[in-house]
């Protein structure tokens, strides 16, 4: 019985160190979501992709990687203040790669794409929506 324990105790700590090294800082998808109260989930370093939750609510404008606000580069809307076609509401989930300290790729398995650059200074969303 000791010696199972020790075995099942080994494979954990293999699983979860190897699930460390692949997930954001703070676990699980990172956030898009430019709210009131945004979490910090660290920045993925340059090339590196992490699952992503892109907060569409209001339109595709901005997101959130660690500290940095990033916009898009063209901002995508249904002319109303929402996602266009095609897009989830209030989120879609995808991926962002960071291909440089300043530039960032969203993309996701529908085909979407959105490219984004750094707002430098910005410690706060342009906008907040609810």
């Amino acid at each position: 019985m000791t010696r199972r324990a020790g075995q099942v105790l080994l494979a954990l700590t293999v699983v979860v160190g190897a699930l460390a090294g692949c997930a954001p800082a703070g676990g699980g998808a990172a956030t898009g979501r430019a709210g009131p109260d945004p979490v910090d989930t660290g920045r993925p370093g340059t090339g590196r992709s992490i699952p992503y939750e892109l907060y569409t609510h209001c339109g595709i404008d901005e997101a959130r990687i660690g500290p940095t606000y990033f916009e898009a580069e063209v901002p995508l809307s249904d002319g109303s203040g929402n996602p266009p076609e095609g897009w989830g509401n209030p989120v879609q989930r995808g991926t962002m790669t960071l291909t440089s300290e300043t530039e960032a790729v969203f993309t996701d398995d529908a085909g979407h794409e959105v490219r984004f650059r750094a707002r430098p200074g910005a410690d706060a969303p342009k906008r907040v929506c609810a």
